[in-house]
């Protein structure tokens, strides 16, 4: 038989709980902590020495508390101290950050990702942005790793992004060419994966799924991809793949996808379905999105139509979805959240005729409370777990 854990993993355990709740939700008072985490004052009080000697949080008087006696300390994630560097692969872009503990970011850049660009040419200014906010961090501050979020199929053991047709990458091993040009900063810390994932783990941790355990994070641009919480834990099937709902086939006689496959959900929703739509085939990229989301605001027929013809498919394969995995809640990331605003009442109709009664009456949609970041804060969020798991750590 196995013996149970020792005091020493135990308190490591604890420390990793009480360091993750404070990096989820921000300044806490020990009190809290004592009632949120189930352990006894003193517990709680060693516990947040031991980070604060480790220069993981710090402590302080609460600056007002309008009631009489001695109050709780407040315990604080030190975000300006320790940080990670959180990087984003999408079609049109590449952005990186450097992301405090907390969520908070310290500083960012962003540069225009023309399509077609190959791997190197995408990975040369990322590392660049790295090297320049690494010129700012202080000198007592601590980084902990580098999280990458990819618009495809990431292998996470390695980073070889197996297949990201929007981006126009097969079997690249973008993990060995940023390990190449980060040097230091990567070795060892370099954790990559799929952009929807890690959206969908931080808006289900703080944003507009927070207390939610069952959540379809939903990304649109060129293509389409999920974030699936099941349980409060992150569906990826064998390998980490899954959650591409943008290729399950919904019309069996529709347009070709970049897959190779035909009728995929994405050539329906994606943005060239909408710009069709609106007689813009021509054009491309999210201001051409939210431009025909604009007219269509404004009263444009021809916009309006294509907004709906989208919301109707969205519907449809939303509808699928919460049939199959019966969510709490549905977050539209991306353009798909643009055109949710516009077509929430072809949405949530199309849903309703479609999804279970029993699967669809407790549905939430929602748009990301973190927005556009979400996907920075989930990169980071991949460099600070093995932090989390283990505070002390080196």
């Amino acid at each position: 038989m196995r013996a149970g854990p020792s005091q020493e993993e135990v308190r490591r355990h604890n420390l990793g709980t009480l360091l993750r709740y404070v990096h989820v939700h921000g300044a806490t008072s020990r009190a809290e902590l004592t009632s949120r985490l189930g352990l006894n004052r003193s517990t709680i009080g060693a516990l947040t020495a031991d980070l604060t000697t480790a220069g993981l949080v710090t402590e302080a008087a609460p600056r007002e508390t309008g009631r009489a006696g001695r109050p709780s300390l407040v315990v604080r994630p030190e975000s300006s101290r320790v940080f990670a560097y959180a990087l984003s692969i999408e079609v049109d872009r590449l952005r990186a950050a450097r992301v405090g503990l907390g969520g908070r970011i310290l500083d960012r850049r962003e540069a225009h990702r023309p399509r077609g660009m190959q791997v190197l040419d995408a990975v040369q200014p990322l590392a660049g942005f790295v090297r320049e906010m690494r010129a700012d961090v202080p000198d007592d501050a601590r980084y902990v790793g580098t999280g990458v979020a990819v618009a495809g199929m990431v292998r996470r053991v390695d980073g070889m992004v197996r297949l990201a047709p929007t981006i126009g990458w097969v079997e690249e091993p973008v993990g060995a060419a940023l390990r190449t040009e980060l040097g230091d900063e990567a070795r060892g810390r370099l954790t990559m994966g799929n952009h929807a994932d890690v959206s969908a783990l931080v808006e289900h941790s703080r944003g507009a799924a927070a207390g939610c355990d069952n959540v379809i994070y939903l990304y649109g641009d060129v293509g389409v991809g999920a974030g699936i919480i099941a349980d409060g834990r992150r569906v990826a099937g064998h390998g980490g793949y899954g959650g591409e709902v943008g290729h399950m086939v919904v019309n069996p006689y529709g347009r070709e996808c970049s897959c190779g496959s035909r009728g995929c959900w994405e050539t329906e929703i994606g943005e060239y379905a909408l710009l069709k739509h609106a007689g813009r085939a021509e054009q491309s990229g999210r201001g051409a999105v939210l431009d025909v989301v604009e007219a269509a605001m404004r009263g444009d027929s021809q916009a309006q139509f294509a907004v709906r013809q989208v919301g109707e498919w969205i519907g449809f394969g939303v509808g699928n979805l919460v049939n199959i995995f019966n969510p709490e809640a549905v977050i539209f990331g991306g353009t798909l959240r643009d055109v949710y605003l516009v077509a929430a009442a072809q949405i949530r109709s199309r849903l309703t005729a479609i999804a279970l009664p029993a699967c669809r009456e407790h549905i939430r949609l929602r748009t990301p409370e973190l927005g556009n970041d979400a996907a920075l804060i989930g990169a980071a969020e991949l460099a600070f777990e093995h932090l989390l798991e283990d505070p002390l750590i080196n």
